[in-house]
């Protein structure tokens, strides 16, 4: 039996869901169609504040615009966090449009190419070197334009991290240089006349165990103190990466995050702060902070039963949210939270299968849902749709329009 997921705790009046202070049919009046994203700005300021209170007041928070670039979204965050970091020329522009100075962006990903890395070295930002080719390829667009490049170095980690939604770190990598080819690239830059400024190391991302983090983070530490013996110069960035995970399914349990931070600021404090005095440390998270604030919401155009089975056919679908359709990651595929935005609070009368309007029976967004019975017209709501939505779906597939965006 599946269920609709363990619903996160937004706001209900009248048996309709409330975001960002709107209940829900009046936010579609608002936005003018379905379907549509809307993210509450109050709840990615509380996680904000959160995060910042567990992690104390010495690590700085670095916001990943991959997670949510709405342009609305990274402008507001703009305001709480103390950088961004991007992963494309695009992104970056985005992020270069926001009040934050060019010197606290930070530009990571594999596959640079020579004009981003030119537009990076023009504007200031720093570039998180992934791979020993992409560092000579900075250093002559440097050249190229008379201006000195920023530089991080990337670290592929000689661990692995148990448990993260996608591992990034630990064998084989195309992300970042490993870590026992980084002395050599050091030195290569050093003879180059480059200065780098420290290090990145980001093993794993979606980590509900507090446990495994605080190994991961121990470990991270003790690779950046190895690896800063190298450097000519003082190390004065340490980017320890997040992989902070929120909660999907109905099994899964939130993460403790004041376990997490408790033990990262206690790490910078007896380990990193002796050694590497100076030091910006950096925790930087995308996911974490707007997943749990983003609802997708779509309507429900056609009800039909198909030898004994209920469908809900909406107007949206996997080409605006993958994830929620098992074909983003997912081995094994589990229904994310979903719901009734007009109905909240009463009882689950009826067992229904979600699907959008694609021609293809991939198209699911929930298999075998208990749910109060919903008609055409309804308004259907899926949850931890803050973060990898809109810009990780297929948008173009079948030709369907963009859906709106809003923040609230």
């Amino acid at each position: 039996m599946s269920g609709a997921g363990a619903v996160p705790a937004f706001p209900v009046a009248g048996g309709q869901l409330v975001v960002g202070g709107v209940p829900l049919d009046r936010l579609a009046a608002r936005v003018g169609s379905t379907p549509f994203f809307a993210y509450d700005r109050d709840a990615i300021t509380r996680r904000v504040d959160r995060v910042r209170a567990a992690l104390g007041g010495r690590i700085a928070l670095k916001y990943a615009v991959k997670a949510n670039p709405m342009p609305a979204v990274v402008q507001h965050l703009a305001g709480l966090v103390d950088a961004l970091d991007v992963a494309s020329s695009g992104e970056m522009q985005t992020a270069l449009d926001t009040p934050m100075p060019a010197a606290r962006i930070s530009f990571a990903g594999p596959g640079k190419t020579d004009d981003e890395l030119t537009r990076a070295v023009a504007a200031g930002v720093l570039v998180e070197v992934e791979s020993a080719g992409e560092a000579r390829r900075l250093v002559a667009a440097g050249e190229r334009i008379g201006i000195g490049p920023r530089v991080a170095v990337r670290v592929n980690p000689d661990f692995q991290v148990k448990g993260s939604g996608m591992r990034m770190g630990g064998g084989p990598q195309q992300f970042g240089v490993d870590a026992e080819a980084v002395p050599e690239l050091l030195g290569w830059l050093a003879a180059a006349g480059v200065e780098v400024e420290g290090f990145h190391v980001f093993a794993g991302s979606q980590n509900l165990s507090a446990d495994i983090l605080r190994e991961a983070e121990t470990r991270t530490v003790d690779l950046v103190l190895s690896l800063a013996r190298h450097t000519p110069t003082p190390v004065r960035y340490v980017n320890l990466g997040g992989g902070f995970g929120i909660p999907y399914f109905e099994k899964d349990s939130p993460l403790d995050v004041e376990a997490v931070g408790g033990h990262l600021a206690g790490l910078v404090a007896e380990r990193l702060d002796p050694e590497l005095p100076g030091a910006e440390v950096v925790v930087e998270l995308g996911r974490y902070l707007v997943g749990e604030a983003g609802v997708y919401v779509t309507r429900v155009v056609d009800r039909k039963v198909s030898r004994g089975r209920t469908y809900l056919v909406v107007d949206g679908g996997m080409h605006h949210q993958l994830a929620a359709s098992g074909n983003f990651g997912q081995v094994i595929r589990r229904n994310y939270p979903i719901a009734v935005g007009s109905r909240m609070g009463a009882p689950a009368d009826e067992r229904a299968t979600v699907v959008g309007c694609l021609c293809t029976p991939l198209d699911l967004l929930g298999d075998d849902v208990d749910l109060p019975r919903a008609d055409v017209g309804d308004l259907l709501v899926l949850f931890q749709a803050g973060a990898y939505g809109l810009t990780a779906s297929p948008t173009a597939f079948l030709g369907h329009p963009q859906p709106a965006e809003a923040l609230v």
